[in-house]
Parts: structure tokens; C-alpha cells; sequence
């Protein structure tokens, strides 16, 4: 079974997957994905040049991040553009490695599982779920920004309660929650439904 997973900054969303992978889980992350993707497919490169110009990538053959980065933020139709790019490759991508591993669950680490459509790829969805307060406290623990930034950058996701709406299961990963327990919950309702 396919599952994606997802989840707001500081929810936990990563430390859940790399739980799911010392367990023995394949976990596959569209995020690093997409990186070496826009690294090493050639069809892809051509089509970010084309896009965005010859200077999207160095001379060194590296992508030229300030420059994807000020094409992006130019505005919401460029963003759209590249993600037209990126996201079918990444889509074919993860459908290839699915295919090839042999665990009864394999897990996608998407942090916009379902801006990006990519729940259409997966059986079902989870979403990690922290309260705003913890999800805070621990961004800025963990990039050392402040309580302003973090909420700035959690306006421009998906709100947490439209997630969980959306999604077929919510892992719950409070400050005060045990997460073994909550991995533990979430095993025992994907097995029930295999």
C-alpha cells in the first residue's frame, strides 16, 4: 500500500517518516526528490532552461538556486509554471520506486501532498498534526528564527484543520503525545484496512 504523508512546518512531518524508515519502511521524500531530479534528468533541465532561461543552472552544471528562487517569487503563475514542470517528474519518479519495493507499506513525504495532487498517486493519506503553539516552539528551536517568521510562513500552507479534512487518517504529534503510541495507532489502522 501506498501512503502519503504530510504535514504543516514543525509538525513533525519528517521525524514521523524517519521513524517509518528505522522501522524498515521504504519512505520516499518528493522535497529531496525534486532536488536531485532538477539536478540529473536532462529533460528536465532543458525544459527549466527553457522556462526560466540558461542561467536556471550554473557552469559548473549546478542549479542556480537565487535564480530559480527570484523566477518563483516573482509571481504565482511562474511558481505554477515550474511546478507543472517538476511535479510530473516527481509523480513518475515515485511511481517507478513504488513499484519497485517489496514492503506491504511504502510511505511519500510531501509537505504539499495535496496542493500538488500527488494524493491521487497514493492509497491513502495521513496527515501530522501538532498544535500552532508546539509547532512554533519547535521551528524555532530547530531553524532558530522567531515566533513571527514561523507564523508567517505557516499562513502561506495549508491550514492544518483543512488537512485533516482532507486526509484519510490524522497522527497526532503534540509536545505531550507519545509518538511510538502514534505510530503504533496508525499501524494498526493501515493493517486493519489492507
Amino acid at each position: 500500500m501506498r501512503i502519503g504523508i504530510t504535514g504543516g512546518i514543525g509538525s513533525g512531518k519528517t521525524y514521523i517518516c524517519m521513524r517509518l524508515k528505522a522501522m524498515g519502511f521504504p519512505v520516499y521524500n518528493c522535497d529531496e526528490s525534486a532536488k536531485r531530479l532538477m539536478h540529473d534528468d536532462p529533460a528536465l533541465r532543458r525544459q527549466l532552461c527553457e522556462l526560466i532561461g540558461s542561467d536556471a543552472y550554473t557552469d559548473e552544471g549546478e542549479l542556480n538556486k537565487p535564480v530559480i528562487a527570484s523566477y518563483l517569487f516573482q509571481s504565482d503563475d511562474h511558481a505554477a509554471a515550474v511546478n507543472a514542470i517538476v511535479h510530473p517528474a516527481v509523480k513518475a519518479d515515485f511511481l517507478r520506486w513504488a513499484e519497485q519495493q517489496t514492503a506491504p507499506h511504502c510511505f511519500m513525504e510531501s509537505a504539499i501532498l495535496f496542493e500538488s495532487g500527488f494524493q491521487q498517486i497514493v492509497d491513502k493519506t495521513v496527515v501530522v498534526y501538532a498544535d500552532e503553539q508546539t509547532r512554533i516552539r519547535r521551528t524555532t528551536l530547530r531553524d532558530d528564527t522567531t515566533a513571527h517568521q514561523v507564523q508567517a510562513r505557516m499562513a502561506l500552507q495549508m491550514p492544518a484543520d483543512q488537512a485533516r479534512r482532507l486526509a484519510d487518517y490524522t497522527l497526532y504529534n503534540h509536545a505531550d503525545s507519545s509518538t511510538a503510541d502514534e505510530i503504533e495507532k496508525l499501524m494498526r489502522w493501515l493493517n486493519k484496512i489492507k
